[in-house]
Parts: C-alpha cells; structure tokens; sequence
C-alpha cells in the first residue's frame, strides 16, 4: 500500500498570511521505518537517551521559542529544517511529494483546507492510477495529523470515492484517511516540513527548504502533479508548479 501522509501549514483564520498549504509525502508501506530511523537519528543530536520525545514541528523550530530548538542561532535551525527535508530528499525514489498552496483571497467562499484536500485526494488518486497502468495494484490510504477538521475531511474522502471530486470520482483509495498524534508518526512530521517548506516558498517568497525538496514532487510528462498553486491573481505566476502546467502540450491547466 502506498500511504500519503499530510499536514497544512498556515491557518485559514489568519490574515497576516495569504497563503494556506496543505503537503506532505507519499511512501511505500515497507519504507516507513527507513524514515522513522533516519528521523531519529537527527533526533538523537538533540536528545541521546530518548530521540523518540523529539518532535520535529517546523514552524516551531523556525521560531527558536521552545525546547530544545531555543538553544539554536537562526543559521542552525535553519539547518534543522533542510536535515529534515534531506531525508526526503535522498530517499527512495519512489517516495513523492504532494503540496497544494492556496491564495486564499482568490477563493473568499472556498475553506482552503477543504479545496487543498479535494485537490489533493485527486492528484494522490491519479498518481496511484499511472502506478496502476505499469503494473504496481497497490491502493492508497491518507494519513493526517489529527485536528478539529478530522470529521469534515472523512465526509469530504467517503463523498469522493461516492460522487468524486470535480476531476472525477477517487477510485484508488483504500479506505477514509486515518488521523494520527504527529508526536507518535515521524512521517506526519515530514509532512509538516514538507508543507511548511512549500508555505516559506509561496507565502514568504523564502524558497531554501523548498529547494532541497523540489525533484521530489511527483512529475509524469514535463507537469509537476505532484505541487498545486490555486490562485486567480497572476495568469503568468513564474512558480514551478504554474510554469510545468503553461509548458505542457494542451496547455492544461491541472
């Protein structure tokens, strides 16, 4: 089974932020421990006896406030961030990222979280069905941090797999997402860096963490389906995920 762990960055409360994401990264079951090990070991540089209590939460270590990331300058965080998102990047090939940033002021009656989710279930859906169409019949299953949007996106996911999403109905997914303590699962965490590197990209134009993460984002045919920019503001957004669609015979616009 292919699993696709997610976690958002940015609030869609939040007006001092134009941008809410959603992201996160797609690994084979048997993979898990490979990152889990990998996320320990930068864990235990913080914490010997017990790496396990160390949860690496993005926004958190780029505030520098609590601990044991208020011990480091801005330049060692920093470098926290990109440790984190360098196991992703030097991992398997065949795990992929997934992002979705949403300009929330071009979608004023839209809740950005619920329009990130429906695109990503989407994207997750057709990447499973290119795996599908080389011979790999795996199915998928999303797993999220736990949040109070638990119950809306499980009805939004059971509504998809029924009546499908407006790019058509979910057929590769095993179940209705999963919800888990990020705490307990160094995937959700990597998920949030994954989805704090993209908001950095998009709402702060500060593109260092997404960088080290940028070949990962599932691609078939010159697009980039694995990384989602919704917004209505500048039909010439320069950003890779805009371009990829521009570039792309047909012009398509997905």
């Amino acid at each position: 089974m292919h699993l696709l762990y997610l976690d958002d960055a940015g609030a869609a409360d939040t007006k001092s932020e134009e941008y809410l994401v959603l992201g996160g990264v797609s690994v084979f079951e048997a993979q898990t421990a490979y990152f889990t090990n990998e996320l320990d070991k930068i864990a235990a540089g913080f914490s010997s006896n017990s790496p396990e209590d160390v949860e690496f939460h993005a926004s958190e270590i780029f505030a520098r406030r609590e601990a044991p990331w208020n011990n480091l300058n801005k330049a060692e965080a920093q470098g926290v961030l990109k440790a984190v998102l360098g196991v992703l990047a030097k991992s398997y090939d065949s795990a992929k990222a997934f992002a979705c940033a949403v300009h929330k002021a071009s979608y004023p009656n839209r809740d950005p979280l619920q329009l990130a989710f429906e695109d990503l279930c989407s994207r997750f859906d057709r990447y499973l069905s290119r795996l599908h169409a080389s011979g790999d019949r795996q199915r998928g299953m999303i797993v999220l941090d736990e949040s109070s949007h638990e119950t809306t996106l499980q009805g939004m996911a059971q509504n998809f797999r029924k009546l499908g999403t407006q790019w058509g109905v979910i057929r590769n997914l095993a179940e209705t997402p999963l919800f888990v303590n990020s705490k307990a699962s160094r995937l959700v965490q990597l998920a949030d860096h994954v989805a704090y590197a993209v908001f950095r990209r998009y709402n702060a134009s500060d593109t260092q963490y997404f960088d080290v993460i940028a070949s990962r984002f599932d691609a078939h045919e010159s697009v980039l389906h694995g990384l989602a920019h919704k917004q209505t503001k500048d039909p010439n957004c320069m950003c890779p995920a805009c371009l990829s669609r521009r570039f792309a015979s047909g012009g398509a616009n997905r």
